[in-house]
């Protein structure tokens, strides 16, 4: 008996939603990329075609169709392999669905069976659910086809397509980063593939899509659940890994398990087998195993993910140039390092806009940013503005001590310039504000809100100020200039004011916010934690009575387990918790 291997590549590339003919174009590439390397299947992400996620798009029926017609063009280019690319299937209703190519012809459409209905995905609005679990039997080997949520879950279809024979399953996904995202999917692919007695090649995303981000990290792993192959984060790349299928049916053979399972399921046959011909493994390949990347470092991949969906967002919505106000404190200087790193400093420019409440430090700490960084850069004073609407209101205002209204009208005005800046010259105005102050309402609505990306509104402060750090090491010099990173927080909307007179200090802040916001901890738990009934009470309120604000901020990227946005979602007009 021959030693039997089939080599697979795992095409994780950035597609643009909607745009069928330029992800088309990529796929066929990657067809040829794989071809070149050898591969007997090649694998492209969950709605590859289309993009993900493509939204109320799937409401109409033109692009649908479009969809299924795109992707039946590329059968001519299947020639020599396996393809499995993901699309939007039209049969009346609309499905999530993976083509199955075989030497030049497509030979079967696989319909999702389980869709994602929960966090920040609806496909139950969009999609139906697919009924069949189809296996495709070639002349020397078994494999089948699932998609992202198919395999989250225990038991069906993945049990079943093992107990019919597949020796390997392919699974096409988007499956959106957040902070600690990749440690979850290993762990839980690897339990996937040793539960089953099956080789497990996983193909993931990558690029950013509106408040999303894919993080891409590939995988391949043995029957055992051991990682054998792992792609690069946030980077297309086209990961080849060799499974070995003899490897596979011997495990099997000493895993009693199986057996039984098979003679409850009467032979596995809850699964359709779907002969193909196809040859496709070979002996001992002459290429090493697959590369297995690194993790990147809890610092550098949310960096990397903030870079990279900042990018996609403007180059996918056309914008070339980016605009931000630098106030000289941590959260502008850290958008305008991001905004470099996406689309090079020469095409960012920061605005200093100067209130007679700014600090020379304030001044001079942007002055240097923008240098460190080769940006463009000047400065726009806001005080004759200001004195002008303080005098137009002095009338209305007489008799009323100064308070937020006059505070705000500064943040608001620089608002006004910096989007009439966007306005003149095309720019896309970056918004600074982090989680905590979203979360909190410390921010100004039509003020430092305005803006048409939030970078890091998904950020908390404490994490903002550990990315900074990274940045500056990875620069090997103080990139963001230290004073920006050691001084205390300020609006500088009034007189000696710091972050610190409104909000409790942020490495209270940001635990008790991701307890309630994340976590969704009642108040009592939280101060069961260790936190000051006071304090708690406090924020739980600020947060409850800003969303009004949150729901009118501009897209931002997620990087935590739980956003903002389309990921958390409460009512305006609710009084329910609130004190």
């Amino acid at each position: 008996m021959r030693m039997r291997m089939c080599r697979v590549a795992l095409a994780q590339f950035d597609a643009t939603v909607g745009d069928l003919a330029g992800n088309v174009a990529a796929i066929r590439r990657h067809i040829d990329g794989a071809r070149s390397a050898g591969a007997s299947i090649v694998a492209f992400p969950e709605l590859a075609v289309t993009g993900y996620p493509p939204e109320d798009l799937l409401l109409r029926r033109a692009f649908c169709a479009a969809s299924r017609e795109a992707t039946e063009a590329l059968a001519e280019d299947t020639r020599g392999l396996i393809a499995i690319v993901g699309f939007v299937d039209w049969d009346g209703d609309a499905h999530d669905a993976a083509a199955i190519f075989v030497d030049g012809e497509l030979v079967d459409v696989y319909h999702k069976r389980r869709l994602w209905n929960y966090g920040v995905a609806d496909e139950e609005r969009y999609f139906a659910a697919g009924r069949r679990t189809p296996v495709y039997r070639a002349r020397d080997f078994c494999f089948s086809v699932s998609i992202c949520e198919d395999i989250w879950y225990p038991g069906l279809p993945l049990d079943a397509m093992a107990l019919a024979g597949a020796e390997l399953n392919i699974n096409i996904s988007a499956s959106p980063y957040y902070r600690g995202r990749l440690e979850d999917r290993t762990r839980m692919l690897g339990t996937r593939a040793s539960d089953n007695l099956i080789a497990l090649a996983y193909v993931n995303a990558v690029g950013g899509q509106d408040e999303l981000v894919f993080d891409g990290a590939s995988l391949a792993f043995d029957a055992e659940g051991r990682v054998i192959g792992r792609a690069r984060q946030f980077e297309e790349q086209l990961l080849v890994a060799d499974f070995d299928l003899d490897a596979v049916v011997q495990r099997r053979l000493h895993d009693l398990r199986r057996r039984v399972e098979m003679r409850d399921r009467d032979g596995g046959l809850h699964a359709q087998v779907v002969e193909i011909d196809f040859g496709g493994t070979s002996g001992a390949l002459e290429a090493p195993g697959a590369e297995v990347a690194p993790v990147l470092p809890p610092e550098e991949e949310v960096w990397s993910a903030l870079v990279l969906a900042t990018r996609d967002y403007l180059g996918k919505t056309g914008f070339k140039e980016a605009v931000i106000s630098l106030s000289g404190g941590i959260d502008s200087s850290v958008v305008a390092a991001i905004a470099v790193d996406a689309i090079g400093a020469e095409n960012v420019i920061g605005v200093a806009m100067p209130s007679r409440y700014s600090s020379g430090h304030s001044v001079s700490d942007a002055e240097q940013l923008a240098q460190n960084l080769g940006i463009r850069y000047f400065a726009v004073p806001i005080e004759p503005a200001h004195s002008a609407m303080l005098e137009m209101l002095a009338q209305w205002f007489e008799g009323s001590p100064p308070g937020t209204a006059e505070e705000n009208l500064q943040a608001r005005q620089r608002g006004n310039v910096l989007m009439t800046l966007s306005n003149k010259f095309g720019w896309i105005a970056l918004t600074t504000g982090n989680k905590s102050e979203m979360a909190t309402g410390y921010a100004t609505l039509y003020g430092d809100m305005a803006g048409g990306y939030a970078v890091i509104k998904d950020v908390p402060k404490t994490l903002v100020f550990r990315i900074a750090a990274w940045r500056n090491l990875k620069a090997g010099r103080a990139l963001i200039p230290e004073s920006v990173l050691t001084k205390p927080p300020s609006a500088e909307l009034r007189p000696d004011q710091f972050d610190a007179d409104s909000l409790p200090a942020y490495e209270i802040l940001d635990p008790i916010l991701e307890a309630y916001v994340e976590d969704d901890r009642t108040p009592d738990e939280i101060i069961a934690m260790g936190y000051e009934p006071e304090v708690v009470h406090r924020v739980v309120g600020m947060v409850d009575r800003n969303e009004y604000k949150r729901r009118q901020a501009p897209p931002g990227v997620k990087i935590t387990p739980r956003a903002f946005g389309r990921d958390r979602r409460f009512p305006l007009a609710a009084r329910y918790g609130l004190r």
